[in-house]
C-alpha cells in the first residue's frame, strides 16, 4: 500500500478550504492546507466581511438625515475614511487571526506559500519542497477579472478597494452586477459622487421588476447612470482619470472601479500538467460529488464556477469530506440558493424569476410596493418592493423578491419555508408580524393584473 505524506492537501484557506480541511481532520485525516497570501480567503479578506463593514458605515448618512424626523439634533456628522479604514482592517486581522488557530485547533500542517499540483498525488511548494497526499483538494477561489480596454491600467478592482489610503471625490463604477451596485451605494453614502456605467441594463438575470425598482431608488438618491455605452479607452490626466466611450461621449473621476465579473483563479496551479482540463474561463469541471476528471483530485468553491457565493463553498466543502471520510457520499444542493445584495436599498432573492417561471408554469404574481414605516416621520420617499411568483397549479411559491430595508434578514428566513416546498396558502395561514415590513409577505391576498 502506498504511503503519502498526508491523507489530504488542501490548496487555497478560503472559507471553503479551511471548512473542509478541519471537517477532514475531525473525521481523522491527516491534512495539510497551504495558502499563497491570506488566510480566510475573498470572502473575510477582500470581499464579503470587509464590505459589509463598509455598507454598514455608509448606512449612517442616511440614519443621520433620518433621526432628525424622530425629534433627535444633531451636530453636523463628518466622516474620516482612515478612521474606518483603520478600524475595518483590524476587525479583517482579527478574523485571519481566528482561521489559523481553528485549522491549528484541528491538527491541520500549515504551509504559508504557493502550491502547484506535479501529479495526482504529489504537489510542490515555491520552495521546491514536494509533498505527497492520498486526495488533493483545489480551493484557490476566484480573482477579478479586467476587460481589454486600452488604459486598463488607471482602473482598480474590488481587491484594490481595501488599500485605497485616501477616499475618492468622485469614481465611476463599471459594471452592472452586484459587487459594482453594491460598491456604488457605499462610496454614494460616504459622500463620494458617484456614476455607474454599463453596456447593459444593470442586475441582468435578475426579476426585471427588481432592476426597476432598484434603479429608480439609486436614482432618486443621486447616483449617475451611464448605460447602454461601451468604454473605448480610459486615460489619466491632472489628477483624473479619464473614460471615452465609443460614441465619444466622456466621464471623468478621481478613481475608476472595474467590477465585471470574476473568474477562477487556477494561473500557477499546474493543472494542464497534471492533466486536468478547464472549462470555459478556467472553471475545472467537476461532478456532482467535486470530483475532478483525475479521481484523488477535488474542487470546490468559486474555482469551479457553480455558483460563487461563500456559504455555497463552505458546504462544498463539508460535503467532500462527507464524501471522502465519512463514507457517506453526499452531492451539494445547488436548488434554491437564497442571495442578498447590499445595496441600498437591499436586495434578498430566492428561485425563479417571473420570466423564467412564465416559461415553465402557468402562474400568479403577487406583488406590492410600499413606503416602509420607517420613512414616515423621516420625510424619505424611498419604497419597498415585495413579489411573490406562484404555481397556479400547484400553489407552491416559485420565486420570492424583495427590495428594501433589511431584505437580506428577510430572505434567509423566507428561504427555510421555500427550500421545504411552502405554498402561498402557507403563506397566507402565517399571522402577520405587526408592525413591520415583512408581515406584507404574508398579506398579499390578490395577484396582480397579468397585462
Amino acid at each position: 500500500m502506498t504511503q503519502y505524506d498526508y491523507s489530504l492537501f488542501v490548496i487555497g484557506a478560503g472559507s471553503g478550504g479551511v471548512r473542509a480541511a478541519r471537517v477532514s481532520a475531525g473525521m481523522g485525516a491527516k491534512v495539510a492546507i497551504a495558502e499563497e497570501s491570506r488566510y480566510g480567503g475573498t470572502c473575510v479578506i477582500r470581499g464579503c466581511v470587509p464590505k459589509k463593514l463598509m455598507v454598514y458605515a455608509s448606512q449612517f448618512a442616511d440614519a443621520f438625515e433620518d433621526a432628525q424626523g424622530y425629534g433627535w439634533t444633531l451636530p453636523e456628522p463628518s466622516f474620516d475614511w482612515g478612521a474606518l479604514k483603520t478600524a475595518r482592517d483590524a476587525e479583517i486581522d482579527r478574523l485571519e487571526g481566528i482561521y489559523g488557530r481553528l485549522l491549528d485547533a484541528s491538527g491541520v500542517t500549515r504551509f504559508d506559500q504557493h502550491a502547484r499540483i506535479v501529479d495526482a498525488h504529489t504537489v510542490a511548494l515555491r520552495d521546491g519542497t514536494q509533498i505527497t497526499a492520498e486526495t488533493i483538494l483545489i480551493a484557490t477561489g476566484g480573482r477579478p477579472t479586467l476587460p481589454p480596454f486600452e488604459g486598463i491600467e488607471h482602473a482598480i478592482t474590488s481587491d484594490d478597494i481595501f488599500h485605497l489610503e485616501t477616499q475618492p471625490r468622485s469614481i465611476v463604477c463599471i459594471g452592472g452586477g452586484y459587487i459594482s451596485l453594491e460598491f456604488a451605494c457605499i462610496f454614494h453614502g460616504l459622500g463620494t459622487k458617484v456614476t455607474v456605467s454599463n453596456r447593459s441594463p444593470v442586475l441582468r438575470g435578475f426579476d426585471a421588476d427588481v432592476q426597476r425598482h432598484l434603479m429608480t431608488e439609486l436614482t432618486a438618491k443621486g447616483l449617475d447612470f451611464r448605460i447602454g455605452v461601451n468604454v473605448s479607452s480610459i486615460t489619466e490626466k491632472d489628477g483624473l482619470k479619464h473614460i471615452i466611450y465609443e460614441d465619444g461621449s466622456t466621464v471623468s473621476a478621481e478613481a475608476i472601479l472595474v467590477a465585471t465579473g470574476r473568474s477562477p483563479h487556477v494561473n500557477g496551479l499546474g493543472l494542464e500538467e497534471a492533466g486536468i482540463e478547464t472549462g470555459k474561463g478556467g472553471a475545472i469541471p467537476v461532478d456532482a460529488y467535486s470530483r475532478t476528471a483525475i479521481p484523488s483530485i477535488y474542487a470546490i468553491g468559486d474555482v469551479t464556477d457553480r455558483v460563487q457565493l461563500t456559504p455555497v463553498a463552505i458546504r462544498e466543502g463539508m460535503a467532500f469530506a462527507e464524501t471522502v471520510y465519512n463514507d457517506n457520499p453526499t452531492s451539494p444542493d445547488h436548488d434554491l440558493i437564497a442571495t442578498a445584495i447590499f445595496t441600498q436599498p437591499e436586495i434578498g432573492t430566492i428561485g425563479m424569476t417571473e420570466a423564467e417561471a412564465r416559461d415553465r408554469h402557468d402562474v400568479d404574481i403577487y406583488r406590492s410596493t410600499f413606503r416602509p414605516m420607517l420613512a414616515t416621520l423621516a420625510g424619505r420617499e424611498e419604497k419597498t418592493l415585495m413579489k411573490i411568483i406562484v404555481d397556479k397549479a400547484s400553489d407552491k411559491v416559485l420565486g420570492l423578491h424583495i427590495v428594501g430595508h433589511h431584505s437580506g434578514e428577510m430572505i434567509q428566513c423566507a428561504a427555510i419555508a421555500i427550500k421545504m416546498g411552502a405554498t402561498k396558502a402557507d403563506f397566507d395561514r402565517t399571522m402577520a408580524v405587526h408592525p413591520t415590513s415583512a408581515e406584507e409577505l404574508v398579506t398579499m391576498r390578490e395577484p396582480v393584473d397579468h397585462a
